[in-house]
């Protein structure tokens, strides 16, 4: 398939630019924002891609506002870069070519909650712990959890995982019809409440994962589960990580229902240690959590130390109390903070890949000799339990021999995952630095059937330009 030519997105004109803020400020008054500090907020991302600040941040309240928005930046010409919570890993919100970062963050309304039905309906500003939050006094949780207290729109537009992915899926699993405002300013509504439907394109799926070059997510609908009766957790240390990931492979074979199946290699559970005040042993953990009943998940433990000890792992240690078990997944979760402690000063690239559970131990052993021979210093944590794994190299950026070396170790990543059949992305994304391994691992085809999709419904491209595919 041939996709159309289109010339390179221009940068949004001054004369564009101060067109657009006169009017926008007439309607949203001081929800506009132009000053340095705020736009250089609104490009920020958490890699060592450039910041490149849009020229104007406007705040949003409702869908008919952001369609109000869309229409004038597609009138003037102006691009569009959705904004969740800028957590973001990739350099998704940067603003390449100028233009407006449209903050959703007002847009906090939990719509309605169907307990009956086990779904809700939320606004995209709404955070996932502000909405189990809500949910918690009903007996109802919504699993998916990144580890950053993402934004769900933002989790929507980047198709989010998480802990509990291995369990409970990842965003395309629990996202049952969305709201988006396209491109021209128009309001769609993508799919119904019902839980599974054969009416049409599959516009939901579309949506997800777009990371906002197709439309803006203003209102999602989304799958909820009941708290379970018996939640329990532990620790359990191994020789290396491949007798760590050989483990976690067979309890996924053996179909032992786990809820979560972390991996920490012994530099992250080092960094952990050091962050958190915590006293893990340090060398490769896996970190583990059981849901269902009492009986149920005592079983599934036991099951999971028998698999452990196959593998020359153990003792598997218990967190029976909930607060610590909280401590725990919440030490998982500052793992990148974590990480950086062990290099103040170095620029974090964080980075992820995606392979089949079965290549899963081959993978990460390649890894860690990867890293050895590069003489980086980059920990490793991952939600083994679907072949997902994160390595975040640390890095002096004022040395090019570094900088280069930790270029190539990733690219050396990405090829090495793919090769396994496996993905350049797991969970974080495309956004502007995987965008040269989507036909390494899509094909050329592929990729031209993306830009068809993308060039008919924005054929202006305003939306989020410069991510996924260029034009």
């Amino acid at each position: 398939m041939n996709a159309p030519q289109a010339n390179a997105r221009l940068k949004a004109t001054d004369a564009s630019i101060a067109a657009m803020t006169s009017e926008l400020s007439q309607l949203f008054g001081d929800r506009v924002a132009t000053s340095a500090a705020v736009r250089e907020q609104h490009g920020h991302t958490l890699t060592w891609v450039k910041n490149q600040p849009p020229d104007i941040v406007v705040y949003p309240r409702t869908t008919e506002e952001v369609a109000e928005i869309v229409k004038l930046c597609a009138a003037h010409g102006v691009p569009v870069i959705p904004y969740g919570t800028g957590t973001s890993l990739e350099g998704h919100i940067n603003a390449p070519y100028g233009g407006v970062s449209i903050d959703l963050s007002l847009m906090k309304r939990i719509i309605a909650v169907h307990d009956e039905d086990l779904d809700c309906v939320v606004e995209a500003g709404v955070t996932r712990k502000e909405l189990n939050e809500y949910l918690r006094d009903k007996g109802l949780f919504f699993p998916i959890d990144p580890g950053a207290d993402a934004s769900i729109g933002g989790m929507v537009a980047t198709r989010a995982s998480g802990t509990n992915a291995v369990r409970y899926g990842t965003m395309k699993d629990v996202v049952l019809a969305l709201t988006v405002v396209l491109p021209n300013g128009e309001i769609v509504k993508t799919a119904s409440r019902a839980k599974k439907s054969s009416a049409g394109y599959d516009l939901t799926r579309l949506m997800i994962g777009s990371e906002g070059t197709l439309g803006i997510v203003t209102e999602i609908t989304l799958k909820l589960h009941g708290i379970p009766e018996a939640i329990s957790a532990g620790i359990c240390p191994f020789p290396s990580v491949k007798a760590a990931c050989d483990a976690v492979i067979m309890t996924i074979q053996t179909g032992i229902p786990v809820a979560r199946i972390e991996l920490l290699d012994e530099v992250q559970v080092r960094a952990v240690n050091l962050h958190s005040k915590l006293t893990l042993p340090e060398s490769p953990l896996l970190l583990l959590e059981f849901h269902g009943s009492a009986g149920g998940v005592q079983e599934q433990a036991e099951r999971f130390g028998e698999i452990a000890t196959e593998f020359g792992g153990g003792p598997f240690e218990w967190a029976t109390k909930p607060e610590e078990r909280s401590r725990l997944w919440q030490a998982r979760h500052d793992a990148y903070w974590a990480a950086k402690g062990l290099r103040p000063g170095a620029q974090s690239v964080a980075t992820d890949v995606c392979v089949p559970i079965s290549r899963l131990a081959e993978c990460v052993d390649a890894t860690k000799q990867d890293i050895l021979e590069s003489g980086l210093v980059a920990p490793i944590v991952g939600h083994v339990g679907d072949g997902n794994f994160h390595v975040q190299p640390l890095v002096n950026a004022d040395d090019p021999a570094e900088v280069e070396a930790c270029e190539a170790f990733v690219d050396r990543l990405v090829r090495r995952a793919v090769a396994m059949e496996g993905t350049c992305t797991g969970e974080h994304g495309v956004g502007q630095k995987k965008m040269k391994y989507l036909e390494v691992e899509h094909g050329p085809a592929a990729l031209d059937l993306m830009r068809v999709l993308k060039q008919a419904i924005d054929p202006l491209n305003i939306m989020n330009p410069g991510k996924i595919v260029a034009l």
